[in-house]
């Protein structure tokens, strides 16, 4: 798996290098809940922004990284607007399926970021989700214009359904985290017990069984075609989110 990381660094900084200054790099890191996503995200913004700063020599310590990671959980409906669905009970049991999620802000947001870079480019932000208050926080994480390679992660950031599918084609890169629902689910299982979504380990099975791995089936079934299938397995270290 190290092996595999090290080459999507490499590959990304290779391709960076061919991006003019008034683009970004956008990189859309999708799979089922439990397949190692978001930790793969985060491993290779902090190793991209590690390798921008051992190259360039006019870097200091408070020179500003290259990289940015950005996750989708901060497009999560409400609670408040769950509960104004039509079947509000459904629709909170079911949330993490991809229509609890804001996919129309999620474009609008990437199609910001993909305007040119100039000298009057401002601070952008996207919102992030309080896992204690279990809502978005909105315009929480900042995305200045030295972030000239994005990271997104996301179950559904190459789903063959829109706004999603508009979403991925305004990537630069499509990569895709796979795992079987076996491993995912014993991943699963653990979180949403220590997260309190879950009283104990049978509610957490039975919320992976019945939201998780089914949202799971919609993100494999309707997969667009990607750059990089990243397999990951059940003893990876880093296949934990």
């Amino acid at each position: 798996m190290e092996d595999q990381v090290n080459r999507l660094v490499e590959k990304t900084w290779a391709k960076f290098q061919t991006v003019p200054a008034s683009k970004r790099l956008l990189i859309a890191i999708s799979g089922i809940p439990g397949s190692g996503k978001t930790t793969l995200a985060k491993t290779v913004t902090s190793r991209l922004n590690a390798l921008h700063a051992s190259k360039d020599q006019n870097q200091t310590k408070t020179s500003p990284p290259i990289a940015a990671f950005i996750p989708m959980d901060g497009y999560h409906l409400s609670r408040a607007q769950l509960s104004s669905m039509p079947d509000p009970q459904l629709a909170h049991d079911r949330r993490g399926a991809e229509f609890t999620f804001d996919g129309d802000a999620f474009v609008m947001l990437v199609k910001s970021i993909r305007e040119p870079l100039t000298s009057s480019t401002t601070v952008l932000y996207a919102p992030s989700f309080d896992h204690a208050i279990k809502d978005p926080v909105l315009e929480d994480i900042p995305i200045t214009p030295t972030d000239r390679i994005i990271v997104f992660e996301g179950n559904y950031l190459s789903l063959n359904k829109e706004p999603w599918k508009e979403a991925a084609g305004l990537m630069d890169e499509l990569w895709f985290v796979e795992v079987d629902f076996d491993t995912a689910g014993k991943r699963l299982v653990p979180r949403h017990v220590k997260a309190g979504i879950a009283a104990n380990e049978e509610a957490a099975w039975k919320r992976v069984n019945e939201n998780d791995l089914v949202n799971g089936k919609e993100i494999v079934d309707g997969r667009l075609e990607v750059d990089e299938v990243v397999v990951s397995r059940e003893d990876d270290a880093w296949g934990t989110k």
